[in-house]
């Protein structure tokens, strides 16, 4: 739980309940604490920039006038730049184009745990919220429905807000980042 937890916090996806519940468990437990300052740390690694510095280059000289000059704003409009590139195509990948509505197809994600009060799905397919699943009557199965793109997607059980668990009807699974377990689920027109 404390791997999930740590990955929620990273991913700014913690609902206020489990922020609290994340702040205490950071108080009160040093080796958390360490393991979640590690993992700050490796994040930020990622997401810092390749390259730490870019050479100084002058592009030729006319009446007076050097790119020399302009490379903090040159480096500057570079880094903007790709970062505005960047956002527009993950703003494309993620909204579904008028061509894919039409492709979607509706899947039933469904596990038998006649032993719990709560299950939650979370996967690719939902920016890994947590979506409540709906027990079926006294039978122990649950289920849950979602409009799902052509293509591979990983999803994983929370049972009882906490024990993240792979499908276990589904056999294609991989290792995620904080030594957990997904389902991965190709989806076919």
């Amino acid at each position: 739980m404390n791997n999930y937890l740590i990955s929620m916090f990273i991913d700014n996806e913690l609902d206020l309940d489990e922020k609290l519940e994340f702040v205490e468990i950071v108080h009160d437990d040093k080796s958390f604490k360490n393991e979640t300052v590690e993992l700050l740390h490796q994040e930020r690694l990622l997401r810092s920039d390749a390259v730490a510095s870019f050479p100084e280059v002058v592009i030729g000289e006319k009446r007076g006038f050097s790119l020399f000059r302009f490379r903090g704003l040159l480096r500057s409009a570079g880094i903007m730049g790709a970062a505005v590139a960047a956002a527009l195509i993950v703003i494309f990948l993620l909204l579904p184009s008028p061509q894919n509505i039409d492709n979607m197809i509706s899947h039933r994600f469904v596990i038998y745990r006649p032993d719990v009060t709560q299950i939650e799905l979370a996967g690719s397919f939902n920016e890994w919220r947590r979506m409540p699943m709906e027990k079926i009557g006294n039978s122990g199965y649950w289920e849950v429905k979602f409009a799902l793109s052509p293509g591979e997607h990983r999803f994983s059980y929370i049972i009882e807000g906490d024990e993240k668990i792979a499908d276990p009807t589904v056999m294609t699974k991989e290792r995620d980042d904080f030594g957990g377990e997904n389902s991965v689920l190709l989806v076919r027109i």
